[in-house]
């Protein structure tokens, strides 16, 4: 009996590092009624993946598979082109500054909303987040899939997170980035817009004692509770599942209509298109100080109530 107790032993393990191997897939599903081009980097001194960028059409889904171990992060391009005369291919939002639809290594301009993945880590959990401490430019989230996913147990907090609102067209003035052609499309966090320490929690503001919630990171937070808002925000943003077993789904605008009129944006339709960006003129509302008044801070907390009201039936519906 002892040898075979050994072998299963032996086959149980194996089975685990096949498990870790593989790691996990990311399928990414484009749920916009435009074209969004994915973006992905790898952190430094993980692997890299398949791909680091590619097209997805409205409705669209493309599974990405990652090794064991990995960590980094994945976000979506808007409003994409290849410049007719050099060929050079941009984007308004998410630009990695590759100058192709592979980022190579390119981060995401900001602003954009963040998909973060540490897998394999700590305790043999994956690590995930969607953050909006960088901005925002659409709706992401994270949903997991897999035995870990479903069966909840000893798993940690494993569970649907990120930021299903659309939150451009509400964004306040001082944060919202409006192209010509387009209308509103990105909103700005705080620190990005002002670079005020206290906004980026540097300085004298570099602790989670000292760095505390304002009123345009609170904007971000009533309508996407689950998504960080700031850069302490780890309490209710960090969500964890088992190492191996789960998989990940990330969708771009999940369950809201697939028509163009309907999201406030006007991007292209699906494929290539031919002019960088159809002449679009990129537009930073607000300047580059921290706000004096205090006007402008109650304009942003009055703003947050109105989005977390217009928003809470499609939050509860997909993430709770």
């Amino acid at each position: 009996m002892a040898p075979r107790s050994w072998l299963l032993a032996l086959a149980a393990a194996l089975a685990l590092l096949n498990r870790r191997a593989r790691s996990a897939t990311f399928t990414i599903t484009n749920g916009c009624g435009y074209t969004v081009w994915p973006g992905l980097l790898s952190s430094a001194g993980s692997a890299p993946l398949p791909t680091a960028g590619f097209a997805l059409a409205p409705g669209e889904s493309r599974a990405v598979a990652a090794p064991a171990g990995w960590s980094g992060r994945l976000w979506g391009r808007t409003l994409c082109a290849a410049d007719a005369a050099t060929e050079r291919f941009a984007c308004a939002t998410g630009d990695c500054g590759s100058g192709d639809v592979q980022c190579n290594g390119g981060g995401a301009a900001t602003p954009a909303t963040l998909a973060e993945f540490t897998l394999d880590g700590s305790g043999g959990l994956d690590f995930f987040d969607v953050s909006l401490v960088d901005g925002y430019n659409l709706p992401m989230v994270i949903t997991p899939t897999g035995s870990s996913s479903s069966s909840g147990a000893g798993t940690g907090k494993c569970a649907a997170t990120g930021c299903a609102a659309e939150l451009n067209a509400a964004c306040p003035a001082d944060l919202r980035v409006d192209a010509a052609a387009d209308g509103p499309v990105a909103c700005r966090s705080a620190c990005d817009a002002f670079g005020d320490a206290q906004y980026c929690c540097r300085g004298a503001y570099g602790s989670p004692a000292a760095c505390r919630p304002s009123a345009y990171s609170q904007f971000f937070k009533a309508a996407c509770p689950r998504a960080y808002s700031y850069a302490y925000d780890d309490a209710t943003s960090t969500f964890t599942c088992a190492a191996g077993t789960t998989d990940y789904t990330v969708t771009f605008c999940p369950g809201v209509p697939t028509s163009v009129k309907s999201t406030g944006q006007n991007p292209q339709a699906a494929g290539l298109p031919q002019q960088a960006n159809n002449g679009t003129t990129m537009v930073f509302f607000g300047s580059n100080a921290q706000p004096s008044s205090t006007a402008t801070a109650a304009a942003a907390t009055n703003l947050l109530v109105a989005v977390a009201v217009t928003t809470a039936v499609a939050l509860s519906s997909l993430l709770l």
